[in-house]
């Protein structure tokens, strides 16, 4: 039988942590109506102008403020910095996306979740042709390096 450290639980503990300062944030997961990209960003790549067109279209982006989609242009601009070369700035992307909830994982700790009827219709589907081309595209700028 294995050993217990420390007092045993309380039976009749309450948590107090079930409630979030931000709350839960329903998604509906339809994509919004987007916004267009700024022409004075000037975005060279495609991959970056698809990072655009996906998240300015993405149901996380239902109740933005100026401000955050202030830091999608920034981000868009280091997503397009990134596939010219600069492979550094990935970390750096990596963490801007994070904040608005671009994996599973991130929805989960921002506490978002989304409809499941209109996640499984998403998934439904298939993949574009324009991101084959954006594959071949990040591959060719690894293999350089």
């Amino acid at each position: 039988m294995a050993t217990r450290r420390g007092p045993a639980p309380n039976p009749s503990a309450v948590r107090r942590n079930t409630t979030h300062a931000l709350g839960e944030k329903p998604l509906t997961g339809k994509a919004g109506a987007g916004r267009e990209l700024p022409k004075a960003l000037g975005i060279e790549t495609s991959a970056a102008k698809r990072f655009w067109k996906t998240w300015s279209r993405a149901p996380q982006t239902e109740d933005w403020m100026e401000t955050d989609w202030a830091e999608l242009e920034l981000t868009t601009k280091l997503v397009d910095l990134f596939y010219q070369g600069d492979t550094k700035l990935a970390g750096e992307i990596r963490q801007r996306v994070g904040k608005w909830g671009a994996t599973t994982e991130d929805r989960a700790r921002l506490r978002m979740s989304f409809d499941k009827q209109v996640e499984m219709e998403s998934a439904k589907t298939p993949k574009a042709a324009s991101d084959t081309d954006i594959d071949a595209e990040l591959f060719k700028l690894l293999s350089e390096g």
